[in-house]
């Protein structure tokens, strides 16, 4: 039987991991992602928290207290970065960390509900080196870690009508003395464009246009023909000149940013900025007769 809960979720990953094996092989690539899962959990029980799961180069973990999860994951930010083990040929493994406090159902030495959707969403919002949370965690933060909370943000959460604030913690002491005071964040009207690109053609969304849909079927804006690939596999909306991708696959949507960045959406959403490559169903190459490419400008 569940007991209900509030706790702090904190989901930690490396960034661009295929990339690392790619450039390093298997053996070294697998012993740095090992290395940083280490750190991670390390840095975790330092904190009193609890590793719930590790899922490849993730980990989940749980902490009564926020400020105990936000020490851990500066830890974890500091100790990845600073580490020499972690640094090889082509750069220094990275970390992105999301997190967010509320309510959970902790079941089994597990953690289920709509705030550890929340917490996972965070973490595919921030880039190498961030950490990113929501309103509610800097609710429960003390004055100290508050004032190191800056608003950048809104995003969409599966299951939640309302947009959530996203929150950047500069957690470098450097970054913390220069920061700006915080600012609500007022998105821009009608000046972006996302634009697609498949087999020479273009099509862009913003500019009149509020969606494109992507899939095999022959009613899609963009029709991409693969095993992998559902009939109506994901869809791009325009949102307050923000740019959002919708999976609705059954094996998921790929997506590879210019700097390495790279992502993997199944039933979820996750917003597009820069550019990059989509690949359906599978992770595709850029030069891949099945990669869409995509560029947001404005």
């Amino acid at each position: 039987m569940g007991r209900d809960v509030e706790l702090a979720i904190v989901f930690a990953d490396v960034v661009g991991s295929t990339q690392l094996y790619e450039q390093l092989g298997d053996d070294q690539a697998r012993a740095m992602v090992a290395r940083s899962l280490e750190v991670m959990r390390e840095a975790t029980e330092a904190e009193n928290g609890s590793v719930i799961k590790t899922m490849g180069d993730e980990v989940m973990s749980t902490f009564e207290s926020a400020d105990h999860a936000m020490n851990a994951a500066q830890r974890m930010q500091e100790r990845i970065s600073t580490d020499p083990e972690l640094a090889h040929s082509s750069g220094h493994v990275a970390i992105r960390i999301g997190c967010h406090f509320g309510a959970v159902v902790e079941e089994r030495h597990d953690v289920f509900g709509s705030a550890v959707h929340t917490a996972n969403r965070m973490t595919s919002q921030a880039k190498a080196g961030q950490i990113i949370t929501t309103a509610g965690m800097v609710s429960q933060l003390s004055p100290e870690w508050q004032s190191l909370c800056r608003e950048i943000d809104v995003a969409t959460v599966r299951g939640r009508a309302d947009e959530v604030l996203l929150f950047e913690v500069m957690w470098q002491p450097d970054e913390a003395t220069n920061m700006l005071p915080t600012v609500g964040f007022e998105p821009r009207r009608g000046s972006r464009k996302l634009t697609l690109r498949f087999e020479g053609k273009d099509i862009i969304v913003g500019e009149g246009r509020k969606t494109a849909s992507l899939g095999r079927s022959e009613d899609n804006d963009v029709v991409i023909k693969g095993s992998l690939i559902s009939r109506i596999h994901a869809t791009i909306e325009a949102s307050k000149d923000r740019f959002i991708l919708v999976d609705a696959s059954t094996n998921g949507t790929f997506i590879r940013t210019s700097d390495g960045e790279e992502y993997y959406v199944r039933r979820d959403s996750t917003p597009l900025s820069g550019e990059g490559v989509i690949g359906l169903g599978r992770v595709a190459q850029p030069d891949s007769d099945l990669a869409v490419h995509y560029r947001v400008e404005g």
